[in-house]
């Protein structure tokens, strides 16, 4: 059977440099990538599963929220990114989300963010980094759990925003040690993951590769028209 193709959105600014890391991480776990973006064809009906990649600020207009100074917006970005998430579901199509990818996925689904993250969640460790020096603890009997096991993992950190309430079909996935929410995931079908560190950058971690893993499979089960979820939870048994 050909490789499941996956859809990954990515910046217009840099783009470039953080596609290839995706798309190697997609290929690794037996899929194949094809980058979408502003200016660029993006549409669901041709893929089999979609990652929506990390970037800039998300503008608080989609939930409501208060702009801050330091936030670096892309509205078309939004615009596009929230349509294809929504898009998606209505689809049957599986979605992992990347850092800000998390987060719009919260967004499209009816949630909201904190925009300045570390202002809420005081005690959560601070951290800028593509390395694995951030602890998250995984929430037991999750999806998030069943990919990558229940033990607190390492992973890294470059975001100002976090999730606060809950899209629809969402629930909280992990959080660091200071409470912040950490990764979502839809509660059924189709399956949705998003984790607001960048797993890219940590390919050589084989609980990282699970999430890619987990996307490629789902995204299989989609094409076959069979469950996403029976088919993620095979591949993490």
């Amino acid at each position: 059977m050909s490789r499941p193709v996956i859809g990954v959105t990515t910046s217009t600014r840099s783009g470039w440099r953080i596609f290839p890391l995706v798309a190697l991480n997609v290929w690794l776990a037996g899929g194949r990538a094809v980058r979408w973006g502003v200016g660029r064809p993006a549409d669901v009906a041709t893929v089999d599963g979609i990652i929506i990649g990390g970037g800039d600020d998300i503008s608080p207009d989609l939930y409501g929220g208060k702009l801050i100074t330091s936030a670096r917006l892309d509205p078309e970005r939004d615009e596009l990114e929230c349509d294809l998430v929504r898009a998606a579901q209505v689809q049957n199509k599986p979605v992992l989300g990347i850092c800000r990818g998390s987060q719009m996925l919260n967004i499209a689904l009816g949630g909201t963010l904190n925009q300045d993250a570390y202002a809420t969640y005081t005690t959560s460790e601070r951290v800028w980094t593509v390395l694995p020096r951030k602890t998250v603890c995984i929430e037991p009997d999750t999806r998030l759990a069943g990919v990558s096991g229940e033990k607190p993992m390492k992973v890294n950190a470059l975001h100002s925003q976090s999730v606060d309430c809950l899209g629809d079909g969402l629930r909280v996935a992990a959080r660091d040690t200071g409470g912040m929410i950490q990764a979502i995931e839809r509660v059924k079908e189709p399956f949705a993951i998003g984790v607001q560190w960048h797993p890219e950058h940590l390919f050589y971690a084989h609980r990282q590769m699970g999430l890619f893993r987990a996307l490629v499979h789902a995204a299989r089960a989609a094409r076959q028209d069979d469950s996403q979820l029976d088919a993620v939870s095979a591949a993490a048994s």
